[in-house]
């Protein structure tokens, strides 16, 4: 069977495609190309640029089976695919620790303000111990929206710099939850606790918009949220008004509601560490990613 590689994907990745089927790779052609040959393939392998929307599905006839090489599904129509008959898998394990420790150096930079401290000494500045004083993370309360697994390393992580964790999750037990040292309580309780608050959800119509102006009025005045999950489950505006306000002591994201954030308020709001949806963006996750999604496909050709 043919199987089409739209996007970059790890070599490892693709040598287990190429052992059972014949694989062509088209990264980075024109979407009219590739709506033109899409046709003539069984299965079809993304990342996160292709749109896999109801256009392409509908223009690939033959196919059987699509594939992302990564968390979640966003870029592929669900619902398109569900009614062409076609199977969508992910790799949804391959990036848990590079997420999980992007989302503990994004909130140790900000609680530190290592961004400030760096752009100040390269203009010549030497603020030292008055200028840019930050927060120790030992002893606060880490709040944990969605406790699948990059939710649970991140909880084992913080376990080790002595965080006191509270998580909130509607599929998991609060058993389940205190394995991984996490007390599980309902979003407004822990809203309302945290000194710091990160979240791991899928974007859905339930989550959109998620954490917005009412959630953070409720929150202690200087808390900082992380957002290494999707963008659009922060309300961006909202987040920051209450930057300016100082009603938020800090953000840190790596996704955005719209990407690249052209124009987005947290490009100019204070006490912020932004990056570019850099949370899977490690040599060893690419790889995971890339075989579990390719071992996958391979399963539904067979």
């Amino acid at each position: 069977m043919r199987i089409l590689v739209a996007e970059q994907l790890a070599r490892e990745g693709i040598e287990i495609l190429r052992a059972h089927h014949e694989v062509d790779e088209l990264v980075g052609v024109p979407r009219e190309d590739l709506l033109a040959r899409i046709g003539e393939y069984d299965a079809l392998m993304v990342r996160s640029q292709v749109q896999a929307d109801a256009e392409l599905i509908a223009a690939g006839s033959r196919l059987v089976v699509i594939g992302r090489a990564g968390v979640g599904v966003d870029n592929v129509d669900l619902e398109a695919a569900t009614r062409a008959g076609i199977t969508v898998v992910n790799a949804p394990t391959g990036n848990t620790i590079a997420a999980a420790e992007h989302s503990l150096a994004l909130l140790a930079t900000l609680a530190r303000r290592i961004v400030e401290g760096d752009a100040a000494l390269r203009r010549g500045e030497w603020k030292s111990r008055s200028g840019l004083v930050g927060v120790e993370l030992r002893g606060k309360t880490l709040g944990i929206v969605g406790l699948g697994k990059i939710g649970q390393a991140i909880a084992d992580r913080a376990r080790a710099m002595e965080m006191t964790i509270l998580g909130s999750d509607p599929f998991v037990t609060a058993e389940g939850a205190a394995r991984h040292g996490i007390e599980l309580v309902e979003l407004p309780e822990l809203l309302r606790r945290v000194d710091v608050l990160t979240v791991h959800v899928p974007l859905t119509r339930a989550t959109r918009g998620l954490i917005g102006a009412a959630e953070i009025a409720t929150m202690k005045r200087g808390a900082l949220v992380v957002n290494v999950a999707r963008g659009g489950i922060y309300d961006e505006a909202a987040v920051a008004d209450a930057l300016r306000s100082g009603q938020l002591g800090g953000a840190a994201f790596d996704v955005f509601e719209s990407e690249p954030p052209t124009g987005s308020p947290l490009l100019d709001a204070p006490n912020t560490v932004l990056t570019p949806h850099l949370g899977a963006s490690t040599a060893e996750a690419q790889v995971r990613v890339a075989e579990e999604a390719a071992e996958q496909v391979v399963d539904v050709l067979d």
